[in-house]
């Protein structure tokens, strides 16, 4: 018989508590060990239940939630699953936990939105399994990261020459951490514009392109429908919108079905730069769950480009990327702290 998931829940409303244990249950491969009002308590009971899966609240008393994270992450390494509502508020604290080593973040139900769907339903336990079988280390076990430079001013837009190559970026679970590991790291000079989709509902990607702007050389945005795709530009597709591009290096958004579960998908974005761009485009497949990506990047090597997959040992969750490289189109497999040179490295012709 397969271990049951051990999971405790952090949130200082009992009705959540309730609402999150109540569907956590359903599932026969999930125990809810134990709960807790406050981080200050989550901290000591995940040292004492040693959980598999802790759900975080991010506002609570005593100690927030991202206060707990990182105290577990430091003192008791557990996969975390942050509880957030879907408000501008939340946003940016959630994106900072999901820098800190949350695994992922779920929009907690509310008396407005009580029990959730079916779909919803499974969302959750589907988040909590991933995270269950997550790669997580101490902060100190990671990498070191370069010397990073500090941000400078970026060149205004009409003074840019003309790009050279067209990186795409996608990532999904742990991809807001890999990402800022990535992108702040990307040179000012670098000749070359960037499309990055990170699996994301709106509100959090604006949140998560200020975070990567604030830290960057190169200029980070949300991007909007006819958003010019320029060099030393970075832009991020917005939550709800799938995002592709047009003969006038412009983005175009749109609501189309969800491909493969998610919307924005990296396939739709990887396959419309292939079309215009060819072989300038260098795509990279970070942490994942899932498979979007494989189509994209399938149509990237058949244009002449190049592909770089995250390496297993430091993704969150080696989905995306494993099924990159199982379909034999990688050029180069690299862990995380590298790839931001790999990316220049290629975008600068010395490979």
């Amino acid at each position: 018989m397969q271990k049951k998931i051990r999971v405790l829940v952090v949130d200082d409303s009992k009705y959540v508590v309730l609402t999150v244990t109540k569907k956590l249950q359903a599932d026969p491969g999930i125990e809810v060990v134990g709960s807790a009002g406050n981080g200050r308590e989550a901290v000591e009971k995940v040292k004492s239940l040693r959980p598999d899966v802790v759900t975080m609240d991010v506002v609570m008393p005593e100690m927030d939630g991202i206060a707990a994270l990182e105290k577990i992450m430091a003192e008791c390494p557990t996969p975390v699953i942050m509880l957030s509502a879907l408000t501008s508020a939340n946003a940016g604290p959630t994106i900072r936990a999901l820098q800190l080593g949350a695994v992922d973040f779920y929009l907690k139900p509310s008396a407005i939105s009580p029990a959730g769907s079916p779909v919803q339903n499974d969302e959750l336990i589907a988040k909590i399994k991933t995270a269950a079988a997550s790669n997580i280390s101490r902060k100190d076990d990671l990498p070191e990261m370069p010397a990073q430079p500090p941000v400078g001013d970026r060149p205004p837009v009409e003074k840019r020459t003309k790009f050279n190559k067209l990186v795409v970026i996608g990532s999904s679970t742990g991809g807001p951490r890999a990402l800022m590991q990535v992108v702040p790291y990307l040179p000012a000079d670098l000749p070359a514009a960037v499309l990055i989709v990170q699996h994301m509902p709106p509100v959090f990607t604006r949140s998560l392109a200020e975070r990567m702007a604030s830290a960057s050389k190169i200029e980070v945005l949300e991007a909007r429908e006819g958003s010019q795709i320029v060099r030393g530009r970075a832009l991020l597709a917005p939550g709800d919108f799938h995002m592709v591009m047009n003969e006038k290096h412009c983005v175009v958004l749109n609501q189309e079905p969800q491909h493969l579960g998610v919307r924005p998908c990296v396939d739709y974005a990887m396959q419309s730069a292939a079309q215009i761009f060819g072989s300038s485009i260098i795509g990279v497949i970070l942490t994942g769950m899932g498979t979007d990506g494989t189509l994209g990047a399938l149509a990237i090597k058949a244009k002449g480009g190049k592909i770089i997959a995250q390496d297993e040992a430091s993704c969150a969750v080696y989905g995306m990327p494993q099924s990159v490289f199982k379909s034999g189109c990688v050029d180069k497999v690299v862990p995380l702290h590298r790839i931001a040179q790999k990316i220049t490295d290629f975008c600068m012709n010395q490979e």
